[in-house]
């Protein structure tokens, strides 16, 4: 396990073959797991389409929403993440479930598409809040690389206050809801 430093953060695992299952992650200024209360409203939602699917989780922090997931039935799940200690900890974490459905990738979000030319049904985009601009240029990668297949569906988190976000046309909100200071939408592809 890699070190965390004094205090240790975790994240429980809701449903699926890992209920209950605690997961540790670093103390990194910005990385805020997704709430329980907001997952288990999103996997709710995710029930219908995740057994079976093919998962990308593109600023993966605690590695909530992806191994969640993964717990839940997803086919794969891709999880990426730009820093080290994080990666570090995903893959320690993976390796506490002997979680084999599950990829991990360092680096940017770029540098995650480049090795891995999957096509995903659901996409977790919940970029840190202090980098709004990162879930626009995600949208717009995942959009022009044709990654997204028919009908897929994109799960967006960000600031309740945020202003107006650009993203692809045929992305139509399938479902949201606001949590205290958290806004999340569900997407989903328009299929033409």
């Amino acid at each position: 396990m890699p070190r965390m430093g004094a205090r240790t953060n975790q994240v429980r695992i809701i449903a699926g073959q890992w209920r209950g299952r605690r997961l540790a992650f670093p103390d990194i200024p910005g990385l805020r797991p997704t709430s329980d209360r907001i997952r288990e409203t999103l996997f709710n939602w995710l029930t219908p389409v995740l057994p079976g699917a093919h998962c990308l989780d593109l600023f993966a922090g605690s590695g909530a929403l992806g191994f969640e997931a993964a717990s839940r039935g997803a086919f794969r799940v891709v999880m990426n993440d730009s820093n080290p200690r994080v990666v570090d900890a995903l893959r320690a974490s993976r390796e506490q479930l002997s979680a084999d459905s599950v990829e991990i990738f360092g680096g940017d979000m770029r540098a995650c598409l480049a090795r891995d030319d999957g096509v995903f049904d659901v996409v977790f985009l919940d970029p840190p809040f202090a980098s709004p601009e990162l879930l626009t240029e995600a949208a717009g990668v995942l959009d022009r690389a044709h990654r997204l297949s028919p009908g897929a569906f994109i799960y967006v988190e960000l600031p309740a206050r945020s202003g107006p976000i650009s993203l692809p046309g045929d992305w139509e909100v399938y479902r949201e809801k606001r949590a205290g200071a958290v806004s999340y939408r569900l997407y989903r592809v328009r299929s033409v």
